[in-house]
């Protein structure tokens, strides 16, 4: 004679069928739903100013003063030009850059930046004195385009 709790388990019958079947119904719609909600509180255009609710508006003033990367290095470089030399700037730029390859698209920018202020700081020609292949010409054209 058979166990008369083994036939329904078998038939699918038991409590924990149910509630697995419940469960493989539930839990898509459940994770659907919160991914989409989510996807809609995200502010994608990039303007602080246009959260969503009152919690992402204070994480999103801790977010605009934790400042990218490329902006940390571009001004720890121009006090760097300031309290020593362009050169210096110069070659922490070149081992940034090789230390962290993700910078390199930033790598022009910071340079043009570090050639205008050096021009501020030294004038043009001892501004120029200083450029070097970092980033290809990009100092050196920044020196230009604040001298011209």
């Amino acid at each position: 004679m058979k166990h008369s709790t083994t036939r329904q388990t078998r038939r699918g019958r038991g409590p924990a069928r149910r509630i697995g079947r419940s469960l493989a119904f539930v839990l898509p719609v459940v994770l659907v739903l919160s991914g989409t909600l989510a996807v809609t509180r995200v502010d994608w255009s990039g303007d602080p100013s246009d959260s969503v609710l009152a919690a992402s508006e204070a994480s999103s003033s801790k977010a605009s003063s934790a400042r990218a990367p490329h902006e940390v290095l571009r001004d720890r470089l121009l006090t760097e030009l300031q309290e020593e030399d362009p050169g210096v700037a110069l070659t922490h730029l070149q081992q940034a850059v090789n230390e962290r390859p993700s910078l390199a698209d930033h790598c022009a920018t910071i340079a043009r930046a570090l050639g205008r202020a050096a021009v501020k700081a030294y004038g043009p020609t001892r501004a120029q004195s200083y450029a070097r292949p970092v980033c290809d010409t990009a100092f050196a054209s920044g020196v230009l385009a604040a001298h011209g």
